[in-house]
């Protein structure tokens, strides 16, 4: 470990501990739609008001609902009729992690460029999180797209440190090295700041624990799934792992050794979700 990426890991992991991180506050729309899907009691008209004071992700919801992973025999035009065919829940997990995408912009160059790359691998995942999760489990499939949305949302406050350092910004083997050691401490207090459930809150921390072995299938499995097939045929340090080892297989009821982009009508699926979130 060079001599700089210990330093900064020091100073980041000092700065959490001491709460003096400024973590990256939820976009106001997501912070409203969370607020107003904890109501009992609220309506399709009232979260469409929420949402719908926000044009493009009133726009990203209809193009969603009309995606061939989700398209009914009539078009959708409307957010009303979005969210009626979607459901409350699933609407409120969809428009939570389609408005952080706006929190993954920088005003450098080189940092907007890498936060792009963060969200582009985030909405890839969470394409395939969400065709695993209704192939293979009873879990939410919309909690299993903000999972994997959501996974590396620790990146953002080590990219915003860089911003600010230029020695970091300009080392990229260092600031690699930093987001990998260090993004789930920091996913994890990200979301337990923002209230997010558990099974979620959890993601960022364990997704990498490739050991772990959870009582029952949950959402970090199928995201650790996805990432290692996101990686599938690179030279990527996840793929040259000897996967039948990894509980999560298993729990997901999949052979580690069976691509499932082999699979047809599972890998449209995949291109179609992750087309349905970019």
């Amino acid at each position: 470990m060079s001599k700089l990426t210990e330093k900064v890991q020091q100073d980041l992991i000092h700065a959490i501990e001491n709460d003096e991180l400024v973590l990256p506050t939820l976009p106001e729309v997501a912070l409203r739609v969370r607020e107003a899907a904890e109501d009992p009691n609220i309506g399709i008209p009232q979260i469409c008001r929420v949402i719908g004071n926000d044009a493009a992700l009133t726009a990203r919801i209809i193009k969603v609902v009309n995606s061939p992973l989700l398209r009914t025999n009539k078009e959708i035009t409307d957010l009303q009729m979005a969210v009626s065919r979607l459901g409350i829940n699933y609407t409120c997990n969809l428009a939570t992690g389609l408005a952080m995408e706006q929190m993954f912009q920088a005003t450098s160059d080189v940092v907007d460029r890498k936060m792009r790359e963060v969200w582009n691998k985030s909405t890839e995942i969470a394409g395939i999180c969400h065709v695993l999760c209704r192939h293979y489990t009873r879990l939410m499939p919309d909690q299993a797209t903000l999972a994997g949305l959501v996974h590396q949302i620790g990146v953002l406050p080590i990219l915003t440190y860089a911003e600010e350092h230029n020695a970091l910004l300009a080392d990229s083997i260092s600031l690699n090295h930093v987001i990998e050691q260090i993004h789930p401490l920091l996913g994890d207090k990200i979301l337990r700041t923002w209230e997010f459930p558990e099974p979620i809150a959890a993601v960022p921390g364990q997704y990498q624990d490739f050991s772990r072995d959870s009582a029952r299938v949950d959402y970090v499995d199928i995201v650790q799934v996805a990432t290692l097939q996101s990686y599938l045929g690179t030279s990527h340090p996840f793929a040259q792992m000897d996967w039948s080892r990894i509980p999560a297989f298993s729990k997901l009821g999949l052979d580690p050794n069976v691509d499932i982009q082999a699979d047809e009508d599972l890998s449209a699926a995949m291109e179609a979700a992750t087309l349905m979130l970019q």
